[in-house]
């Protein structure tokens, strides 16, 4: 048990190192080091419980005393480490609720505790039935807090994905799978506190193991995603999306009349004028959709109509602008290898406006259900 809590403790240190020793980069820019610090806070919390736990060999004096110190550094800490993560999502905009949550929570449970430490005519770190049903009640506390936190992050995560989708003519989505897999860590090991703080240590072990590793998932990848080149290319896809919802609300439209296009990606239920759509026919007819990382404000320049707008329009065909731009080229590599049987599979990719062949293959065969050679 003590070789354990040991570990821990080396772990969490080691952690806490790597995220003071980030690159000058990320103390410079105010979202990150923002959530570099509350990530920070939040492992520096759980050091401080495991160092608590191994110096003081609470384990040995009973489950109760454990629970009381866990609890007391566990819901801090979780709190300060989503906080971390909704940071970066929300580009430094946290919501009131959200950076009152795990303060309330944390406040009740302290206090919960301390009365029944109080009342139950016991010295502190004793065990007694009444700060048994407290440490109970506080863990449901911790775990409703959880839930509060699982369920903001998804949501944010849902957005910028949207963003992404809606800004660049690629997929994107590699970007945030940390923050996705994060956020399943972040709900899998709070269901495990509980089970990590209440049993005995015969099957502690086990647990424990989980645990480390999906901290260190945790804190590693998160280092890796703020000094990569990802936060700026989230924050101009959020940024233009942004834009494009206040231009909406500002009332800057078009005019209002069914557009006639004889295309299947221009519907007559468009609420683009005819002028305006025969824009974007013309712009798909000359080829503009195979300029290889064309973002979405850039092909509404070219096309010559405000990108809200388009925005507006491929929300009615229920397309995202991605979707849009691969749906148009692998249209146009259906036509090629028809027209150009001897192509490679790097030309075509690169005809068409796809970043490499590689990710040209996998969409086609997820379009198609085919790979470019079976199409032939």
């Amino acid at each position: 048990m003590e070789q354990m809590q040991f570990s821990a403790v080396m772990l969490l240190t080691l952690l806490l190192v790597k995220l003071l020793l980030m690159p000058n980069k990320v103390i410079m820019s105010t979202v990150m080091s923002r959530a570099r610090w509350l990530m920070t806070i939040g492992i520096a919390l759980l050091d401080v419980q495991f160092l608590l736990q191994y110096t003081l060999g609470l384990r040995a004096l009973g489950v109760t005393q454990a629970v009381l110190v866990n609890l007391s550094l566990f819901i801090p800490s979780s709190w300060t480490i989503s906080l971390a993560i909704i940071n970066l999502q929300r580009q430094g905009q946290v919501s009131i609720a959200d950076k009152l949550v795990g303060g309330i929570t944390w406040a009740l449970s302290l206090l919960i505790l301390g009365t029944a430490a109080a009342i139950d005519g016991q010295p502190l770190m004793s065990n007694s039935p009444e700060l048994h049903y407290a440490e109970i009640t506080a863990s449901i506390f911790y775990l409703t807090m959880q839930g509060h936190y699982a369920w903001r992050l998804m949501n944010n995560l849902r957005a910028m994905r949207q963003d992404l989708q809606n800004y660049y003519d690629h997929d994107m989505d590699y970007m945030l799978v940390w923050m996705k897999y994060s956020t399943v860590v972040l709900g899998i090991l709070a269901t495990m506190v509980p089970m990590l703080i209440f049993i005995q240590k015969q099957e502690l072990a086990f647990f424990a193991l989980i645990f480390f590793v999906g901290i260190f998932y945790l804190v590693d990848t998160f280092c890796n995603y703020i000094v990569s080149s990802a936060p700026k290319k989230m924050a101009k896809a959020e940024m233009s999306e942004e834009l494009g919802v206040r231009s909406e609300e500002l009332g800057i439209k078009g005019e209002d009349s069914a557009a006639t296009p004889n295309s299947k990606l221009l519907t007559p239920n468009s609420t683009l004028s005819t002028h305006h759509a025969s824009l974007i026919e013309k712009w798909i007819e000359r080829g503009g959709f195979r300029h290889s990382g064309l973002t979405m404000p850039a092909a509404a320049e070219e096309i010559g109509i405000p990108r809200y707008q388009l925005s507006a329009w491929l929300k009615q065909q229920g397309l995202t602008y991605s979707t849009w731009m691969t749906d148009l080229r692998i249209e146009e590599a259906k036509r090629i290898i028809k027209e150009h049987p001897q192509w490679t599979n790097e030309a075509i990719a690169q005809h068409c406006g796809f970043s490499d062949r590689s990710y040209f293959q996998k969409k086609f065969k997820e379009s198609t259900g085919m790979t470019p050679a079976e199409w032939e």
